[in-house]
C-alpha cells in the first residue's frame, strides 16, 4: 500500500530531528557557521559518503581536521604542494591521497574562479527545467574541468543515480531542522532523491517502485512519487524515511 501524506508527515515529525543526524556525514556541515565552510565541508562529506558509516566519519575527519578551523580559509591559502603533502597518506576505500588532492584543488579552483560552489552550480542551472538532473551533470563536468577524482565525483556518462551529489544538493538547498540550506538560488522543488540502499528498500517495500537498480531512472521515479505528494519539496521526507529505515531495519509506511 502506497504511503499517504499523513503517514509521511508523521514519519517526518518523528525522525526529522537534529538528534537523529549522528551518525551521518551531514553532521560535519553543522560544525561550521559560515556559508563557504559549510558548502566545502558538505561536498567533502557527501563525496566520501560511500562504504561503512563509521569509516566515512573517520575519513571526513581526516580531511577536515588539518583544515581547522576553516576549510575555506585553509584552501584559499594552501598551494598545490601543501595540499598534496597534507593528504599524501590519505585513504578511504577506493579514494587515494592523490585523488583527494585533485578533488580539493578542484574545490579551491571553483572558489577562486566563481566565489562559491553555488555560483558554479548556477552556471548550468535552468530554473525552468523539471529537475536538477542536467544541472548536476554540468556542475560535475565544470568541477572536473582540470582534473578528475573518479571515486569522489561520478562520470555523467554513466547515468548512475548520483546519490552523493544529490545528497549534497539536499543539504545545500533544503532548510529545516536537519538540512542547513546554505544555497538560496536553487529551488527545492527541482531536487532528486539521493538514492541509497535504504531509500531503495523503503521505496520497494512501500510499492513506490518495482525497480531494483539504483540508476537515475529509479531515483527519478521515486522522486516523482514524492513530488505528487509534496510538489514544492519532493525530497522533504528523505532523511526521515532513511533514518526510520535504519533504526527499525524494516520500516513500515
Amino acid at each position: 500500500m502506497l504511503p499517504t501524506k499523513a503517514i509521511l508527515e508523521r514519519t517526518y515529525k518523528d525522525f526529522n530531528k537534529p538528534e537523529f543526524i549522528h551518525p551521518d556525514p551531514l553532521e560535519f556541515v553543522w560544525r561550521y557557521k559560515g556559508g563557504a565552510d559549510r558548502e566545502i565541508a558538505g561536498l567533502i562529506a557527501a563525496c566520501l559518503a560511500y562504504g561503512n558509516v563509521t569509516q566515512i566519519l573517520k575519513s571526513v575527519e581526516k580531511v577536515l581536521g588539518p583544515m581547522a578551523p576553516s576549510p575555506a580559509a585553509w584552501l584559499k591559502k594552501a598551494d598545490k604542494t601543501l595540499v598534496k603533502k597534507t593528504f599524501t597518506t590519505f585513504k578511504h576505500r577506493f579514494t587515494t591521497g592523490a585523488e583527494m588532492s585533485v578533488f580539493l584543488l578542484n574545490i579551491k579552483r571553483a572558489m577562486e574562479q566563481h566565489g562559491s560552489l553555488e555560483n558554479l552550480f548556477l552556471l548550468g542551472y535552468d530554473p525552468a527545467a523539471p529537475t536538477v538532473e542536467e544541472a548536476l551533470y554540468k556542475f560535475i563536468n565544470a568541477f572536473n574541468a582540470v582534473g578528475c577524482a573518479p571515486s569522489l565525483t561520478p562520470c555523467p556518462e554513466h547515468k548512475s543515480s548520483f546519490k552523493r551529489i544529490n545528497l549534497y544538493l539536499r543539504w545545500m538547498v533544503r532548510s529545516d531542522a536537519v538540512d542547513p540550506g546554505v544555497w538560496k538560488r536553487v529551488s527545492p522543488a527541482k531536487l532528486l532523491i539521493p538514492l541509497d540502499t535504504h531509500m531503495r528498500q523503503v521505496s520497494m517495500n512501500a510499492g513506490i517502485t518495482r525497480r531494483k537498480d539504483t540508476s537515475m531512472k529509479t531515483a527519478a521515479e521515486i522522486t516523482a512519487f514524492f513530488r505528487r505528494i509534496e510538489p514544492a519539496d519532493p525530497v522533504k521526507y528523505d532523511f526521515a524515511l532513511t533514518r526510520a529505515g535504519i533504526r527499525r531495519n524494516n520500516v513500515r509506511i
